[in-house]
């Protein structure tokens, strides 16, 4: 069969399971080399070949809501559903996004690229549909991982306190990015590893229904299971919680999956289906990950895997905050380092094999995260908490509540901040200079560079700084200076990159190096600019406003972030506040989610261009 030609998902239904294996073969091959190509999320979505399929042929999307967690491993139901013509473009610029999106397709139900909130947006479709007096099925997919979140445990306590009637997929690959750890996670390898009871259940419930009566057996066995299965197995989590538990199920057996589904069906109450997977099958580099390198990444070699990289020079921005915050750990034990599930994506592994003592994997729980390093920060401790922009929205309350209004000495290293590019709107880390900004006593940094990164850290473990956050990019780090010493910098100073007497440029992070270029340009046709590096997004250096403003020549700020909020906005106010005259021109994200695709084709689309400054710069001088 040719998968990019597959219109919609009904055709599933009347195909035997060896055909189903058979399409099953044809979608890992399709999928393995397209993204060889595109990049993705591959190793997710191997995993779940069969069980998107045995979905499809059990239930009727969109009428029946089948709602992916996190949704990177919805490549298969994208393929399904009368997408996979479009692969050639998957998580490029105007392309098919790597997540669901509604606007693809009626298909994509629930928008996601966070984990942990399916089985909330379950629910609430779930009571939608019993007020309208629908009849339809709702299927939350859920990885094992996910469940260390804690709005997934909110909404499971819910669902199982209200008996509200779903069908639960958790789909136990052992990983969710990097290899899953915590109780939950020990609970499911007991599981796991225990088939005698759940066997026996599954075996003796189907029988039942095959009976006249069965019904009224099944109450009564119920009973007796219930009695029995304290003996059998240990630790039945989410029956105690009124969930129905069904599994472990063999995620990559059609007849297992069908029986399973099928039970699951008739009962009118909450169902959990633990369907046991292996990330990565069908290929074999993918197959043999187990720190979670085959998650997502960008194009490989089809023969042998590996990864295509390009000529990017110096370090990579996430191993040196963390290698730089690894010798300082060496030195002072109470420097730890913590991170929500993310020790691979933030290059936290060295520092988990040489310090196991100072590290801390939290699993997918970044509330649970912030405030523990709040705890740490009590006692005289160091922490370090390693976290991506996008995943560090999830703990507003608990930077603001515990660290901030505390004004504790907690480091955040805040990892992918601004645009991603292939994961899109849903990772872009573009919020959180607007949020951070506004808490009394947080200090927002942005480098430009590798070098000054390397100081940020420095000045946070030699000063009492209160909350502070050091920002920084994807991709790697230049290094512009070759020394050993280190400086503390003086917190709430900016520097001049070049002085010029026309216009003033301002930003943050990378894009001095970027905006510097641009003031090469304009001195090449007589406009001479200041640019000035703004590396303390906050506390802003007040001193060097106050000069700008006397000085009343025109000023554009830029940032890879959103206007509201932003450094730009900030700016505008302290102009307005103190009477200065200056036009100021912001260049930012206004008001908008990013999509996916390219970065410097993003950068374009919001106006962080060399043409759009140098035209602005010229037009403001005139």
């Amino acid at each position: 069969m040719d998968v990019s030609s597959i219109k919609n998902p009904s055709f599933i239904k009347d195909l035997s399971n060896q055909e189903l294996e058979q399409l099953s073969s044809e979608i890992r091959k399709f999928l393995i080399e397209t993204c060889s190509i595109t990049g993705g999320h591959i190793g997710a979505n191997l995993g779940v070949v069969e069980l998107t399929l045995s979905l499809h042929k059990h239930f009727n999307s969109p009428i029946d809501k089948i709602i992916w967690d996190v949704g990177h491993q919805s490549y298969i139901h994208k393929i399904l559903t009368g997408r996979g013509h479009e692969f050639n473009s998957l998580r490029q610029y105007k392309g098919l996004c790597g997540f669901p999106k509604t606007k693809e397709s009626r298909h994509d139900v629930w928008e996601a690229g966070h984990s942990s909130t399916s089985l909330s947006a379950a629910m609430g479709m779930a009571k939608a549909r019993d007020i309208l007096g629908n009849t339809n099925h709702v299927v939350p997919v859920i990885g094992d991982g996910a469940l260390t979140g804690g709005m997934a445990l909110e909404a499971l306590n819910h669902i199982g306190h209200d008996k509200t009637n779903l069908t639960i997929i958790l789909n136990d690959n052992e990983m969710s990015i990097a290899p899953n750890v915590g109780a939950m996670h020990n609970m499911f390898g007991r599981i796991r590893t225990n088939h005698n009871y759940n066997r026996f259940k599954f075996d003796a419930e189907s029988f039942m229904n095959r009976l006249p009566g069965g019904d009224r057996l099944r109450v009564s066995a119920d009973k007796i299971k219930d009695s029995l299965k304290y003996l059998v197995v240990d630790g039945i989590f989410f029956e105690e919680l009124g969930i129905k538990y069904i599994g472990p199920v063999d995620g990559h057996n059609f007849k297992e999956l069908d029986e399973a589904i099928n039970t699951s069906k008739q009962i009118n109450k909450p169902v959990l289906i633990h369907v046991v997977t292996k990330k990565g099958k069908g290929y074999k580099p993918a197959e043999v990950d187990t720190i979670g390198t085959w998650h997502g990444l960008g194009p490989y070699k089809l023969e042998t895997g590996e990864v295509i990289k390009g000529n990017e020079e110096g370090p990579a921005w996430s191993a040196l905050m963390s290698n730089q915050v690894l010798e300082y750990a060496k030195q002072d034990k109470r420097v730890v380092a913590i991170t929500p599930a993310m020790p691979v994506g933030s290059k936290l592994t060295k520092f988990q094999q040489e310090l196991p003592d100072q590290f801390f994997d939290v699993g997918i729980a970044e509330q649970h995260a912030v405030t523990m390093a709040a705890g740490l920060a009590t006692q005289g401790m160091k922490p370090y908490v390693a976290i991506y922009s996008t995943f560090m929205q999830r703990a507003y309350d608990q930077l603001l509540h515990d660290v901030d209004r505390q004004n504790l000495n907690v480091l955040f290293g805040v990892d992918r901040a601004g645009l991603v590019g292939a994961d899109g709107e849903t990772h872009q880390g573009v919020f959180d200079v607007g949020f951070l900004s506004q808490f009394p006593n947080f200090t927002i940094m942005m480098p430009k560079d590798g070098n000054e990164a390397i100081d940020m850290v420095n000045t946070a473990f030699k000063t009492d700084h209160g909350p502070m956050a050091i920002r920084y990019p994807r991709g790697n780090a230049p290094m512009l200076r070759d020394t050993k010493e280190h400086e503390i910098l003086d917190i709430g100073t900016w520097t001049y990159e070049r002085k010029g007497s026309n216009l003033s440029l301002i930003s943050y992070g990378p894009t001095v190096n970027f905006i510097s270029d641009i003031a090469d340009e304009l001195l090449k046709e007589g406009i001479n600019v200041n640019v000035i590096n703004a590396r303390f997004i906050k506390p802003m250096d007040f001193e060097m406003l106050h000069e700008l403003g006397k000085e009343s020549m025109p000023i554009i700020t830029i940032e890879e972030s959103m206007l509201t909020g932003g450094l730009g906005s900030q700016i505008a106010t302290f102009l307005k506040d103190h009477d200065y005259k200056n036009v100021l021109r912001r260049i930012g994200i206004d008001n908008e989610y990013i999509e996916h695709g390219d970065v410097d084709l993003l950068l374009e689309d919001i106006g962080i261009s060399k043409a759009k400054i140098k035209s602005l710069a010229k037009s403001l001088i005139k």
